[in-house]
């Protein structure tokens, strides 16, 4: 197996990348390495998968040549994008129509003619569900994003059970709820939250602390992502990918404050627009389709990434 991802470099691609490269698969990597965090922490990941079967391409996904980087590759696993809700607002917004929109069209159209791409696997978000009007949320919930983030990736989304429907283009959409451990990037919440408890630094919570997420730990997504890349099912599937572990971010905290070993600084700030009051997704379909379910607790998920940061923040 020869897979293309794209956002190797980043946090959920990079777990990706080195799940393929450990079971022996040629993977070919794509990554801008912008700025929108450090890119220093996404070279360090890149750095860390080198070797004989993984190949760097660092280049933009609008700009690269796409003939060339899918020569032999029959796996596509698309992560790339302009991440963050908080970020989507104003001017900005051209930065994720650009990444997350002009880019998965690039990228549908030339998958189209490369009739050897047996799958093209979609990281999309439970931000397309904006404040979903049932929980757990089933993928027949009509979309309504409330953030310029979630209409982004829903039309991402939306192309691809579009190329899939006019042109069969073996597509599959992925609607991951917020995505926890290892590596997370810098400006999400639990790295942020374990960060500031291993340091004694006061930790900022928008809003209240009562508002509800799904959270999923990242090596149960990377079960959930290669299973669609491998498995036989109808093109422009989608499907939730949620963890089981929904809480309130109070409660999350006190398991942090738990697992650092001492009370938490907290300061509570102004909602964020674009929030969602709470996530949580139905697994009924994955699981019946991919025979995938959620592993990994919060509370041992948040252990193990408070473990990383010790040693990343001391």
């Amino acid at each position: 197996m020869r897979a293309l991802v794209t956002g190797a470099a980043g946090f959920i691609g990079g777990h990706l990348c080195r799940s393929l490269i450990d079971d022996g698969q040629e993977v070919v990597g794509l990554d801008s390495f912008t700025d929108f965090y450090d890119p220093a922490s996404k070279r360090t990941i890149a750095a860390a998968l080198a070797g004989e079967r993984f190949t760097l391409a660092e280049a933009d996904l609008n700009l690269v040549d796409l003939e060339a980087l899918l020569d032999g590759v029959d796996t596509v696993f698309h992560l790339a994008g302009q991440p963050g809700v908080r970020g989507s607002w104003g001017s900005s917004f051209a930065q994720y129509t650009l990444a997350n929109i002009d880019a998965t069209q690039r990228l549908l159209e030339a998958v189209r003619d490369h009739p050897s791409v047996r799958r093209l696997v979609y990281a999309s978000s439970s931000s397309i569900y904006g404040n979903a009007e049932t929980f757990p949320t089933l993928e027949s919930t009509t979309p309504a994003p409330i953030s310029p983030y979630g209409v982004t990736k829903l039309a991402g989304e939306q192309l691809c059970v579009l190329f899939a429907s006019e042109f069969g283009v073996p597509t599959v959409a992925l609607r991951y709820f917020t995505v926890y451990g290892p590596r997370q990037r810098p400006d999400m919440a639990f790295t942020r939250f374990i960060r500031a408890g291993l340091t004694g630094q006061t930790i900022s919570v928008f809003g209240d602390g009562a508002q509800r997420r799904e959270f999923t730990y990242v090596d149960d997504v990377v079960a959930a992502t290669r299973l669609a890349g491998s498995s036989e099912i109808a093109v422009g599937s989608v499907f939730n990918v949620s963890g089981g572990s929904q809480a309130s971010v109070a409660q999350t905290l006190e398991l942090i404050a738990s697992a650092v070993g001492r009370s938490l600084q907290i300061e509570h700030i102004d909602r964020a627009a674009g929030d969602a009051r709470e996530t949580g997704g139905s697994t009924e379909a994955i699981r019946a389709a991919l025979g995938w379910t959620p592993t990994v607790s919060l509370e041992t998920g948040i252990g193990r990434q408070v473990e990383w940061g010790r040693e990343v923040f001391g």
